[in-house]
């Protein structure tokens, strides 16, 4: 899943399907915005949907499919409430969060619009990306779970 999560009107709905339909050893991977204080900079003063770290809960008021979102929710739930995901769902084993790409999404423009720079120049941008600590400037987390038997 790539930028899904963030959008789900109720996690706990998905999560609690999800760990009954992945097949015991099946993967869930997923691609979400992730907060530090790079990120969180960025999406408040540079994205037009909601990042709210400090959400009460996993559920996101919607008008329609993708109409809501909280861009921290997966922060939130793989983060500051890991111990309550883990307890409500002990078949969906977190794997593996890897924070990733604080500037090559930014450049590249994102999802809607062009990039600002030429294809040939990522392949730098991606290197100095690499050598810094991308835990704290990371806009993104690849995030890994396991269905457990």
């Amino acid at each position: 899943m790539t930028d899904v999560l963030h959008h789900i009107p109720d996690c706990n709905l998905f999560f609690s399907e999800a760990s009954h339909v992945i097949r015991p050893g099946g993967k869930l991977v997923m691609i979400e915005p992730w907060n530090t204080t790079w990120s969180k900079w960025v999406y408040l003063h540079l994205h037009h949907e909601k990042f709210e770290p400090k959400a009460e809960d996993w559920i996101i008021e919607s008008s329609g499919p993708l109409s809501g979102a909280n861009g921290a929710l997966p922060w939130v739930i793989f983060n500051r409430d890991r111990k309550v995901f883990t307890d409500k769902y002990p078949k969906l084993k977190i794997l593996n969060i890897k924070p990733i790409m604080p500037i090559s999404y930014l450049l590249s423009g994102g999802i809607s619009m062009r990039s600002f720079l030429p294809s040939g120049v990522y392949k730098p941008v991606r290197y100095l990306e690499k050598r810094l600590k991308e835990s704290s400037w990371a806009m993104f987390a690849v995030i890994t779970l396991s269905r457990q038997k």
